[in-house]
């Protein structure tokens, strides 16, 4: 049984690429194999304007804001919390979320700036 699974996938290897070999077009050269990596790198362009690009300019935003980041600033965190900036240490910012309330997360858990201290 496990023979005959082996030899059927060998045959739809093998067979696909008797098929994908075709003949050699006759009288004048083949293309350059150059002419394959043209739309390859095309797509690579593409791909970097349209999706890497804007994640690293939305990550050096981000990294930006979280540098700002100061005491008496309303933010809300990943999970959905809202705080209001009590101390700043280095990579620990305390929040109060209530009266008498204060919880520390990580500089990387603030989601946003709700609203700036400089702004009140």
């Amino acid at each position: 049984m496990r023979v005959a699974r082996l030899t059927i996938a060998g045959l739809m290897l093998t067979g696909g690429n008797a098929f994908a070999m075709g003949a050699q077009p006759s009288g004048g050269q083949a293309g350059s194999p150059w002419g394959m990596f043209v739309p390859l790198l095309l797509m690579f362009v593409v791909l970097y304007f349209f999706m890497i690009r804007p994640q690293q300019k939305r990550q050096k935003e981000k990294e930006k804001m979280l540098e700002a980041l100061k005491k008496g600033d309303r933010v809300l965190t990943l999970g959905g919390i809202y705080g209001d900036i009590q101390q700043v240490k280095d990579n620990v910012v305390v929040l109060r979320i209530a009266e008498n309330v204060k919880v520390e997360v990580q500089r990387s858990a603030i989601s946003s700036v709700v609203e700036s201290a400089a702004s009140e």
